[in-house]
């Protein structure tokens, strides 16, 4: 895999050059933004390890530039900062995921293979009303900001994001969620149902209850 760093601290970036080149990656190191927006032109990387503080063009603008022009590329961004809003922050720039300063080799190679992984499986991506659904990283956002989910109320969330405009059964919900039908389990559906309201705020309302039918996910 071609791995490109991006990083201004001399040590961090070469420790990072030897263990990746060590794991039989092929390895390339800028020290700030603007070489590595070159750089990624000539070296053509899969997967670019970019950290936010740079001198010139800061990482944030970095990231931006390239998941604007290079939609594939995995970007793994470098920070010292922990805060959610940090994070989120990264997301909406388009890093696919993030690593906090102090790290280990281990948890840095762990997330890289991760990227390239979803890179080549084409991440399922559902994005409708300011709801980002991603379903192999099993998160969600609304406006930019992350929602936590049960693993019931991520597949309700999807079943019903899929089926847009469409009115779901019960029975068709209890099937596709929980495996099977059961009458004694039908209130299942509506207490899921009224979880996932709560949990998505304004966006709640979208999810319709359609009398003696079931529901539907509508905006109108």
């Amino acid at each position: 895999m071609k791995i490109l760093v991006v990083e201004d601290d001399r040590k961090i970036s070469h420790l990072l050059e030897l263990e990746l080149t060590h794991e039989g990656h092929e390895v390339k190191v800028v020290g700030d933004g603007y070489d590595a927006l070159i750089e990624v032109e000539d070296f053509k990387p899969d997967v670019v390890i970019l950290d936010i503080m740079l001198p010139g063009l800061s990482g944030k603008e970095v990231a931006k530039r390239l998941r604007d022009k290079y939609p594939d590329l995995g970007i793994i961004m470098l920070t010292a900062l922990g805060d959610v809003k940090d994070k989120v922050e990264a997301f909406k720039l388009g890093a696919d995921d993030y690593v906090v300063k102090p790290f280990s080799i281990e948890e840095l190679l762990a997330r890289i293979q991760a990227v390239s992984r979803r890179k080549e499986k084409k991440e399922e991506i559902i994005s409708k009303h300011g709801i980002e659904l991603y379903v192999d990283q099993h998160r969600v956002f609304i406006d930019g900001k992350e929602v936590e989910l049960s693993k019931t109320e991520f597949s309700l969330l999807y079943l019903l994001l899929k089926n847009e405009n469409i009115v779901l059964s019960k029975e068709k919900i209890l099937s596709s969620i929980w495996g099977d039908y059961d009458d004694e389990r039908e209130n299942l559906v509506e207490v899921y149902i009224n979880y996932l309201r709560k949990k998505l705020g304004e966006r709640g309302k979208y999810i319709k209850t359609i009398r003696g039918v079931g529901y539907s996910f509508r905006k109108d």
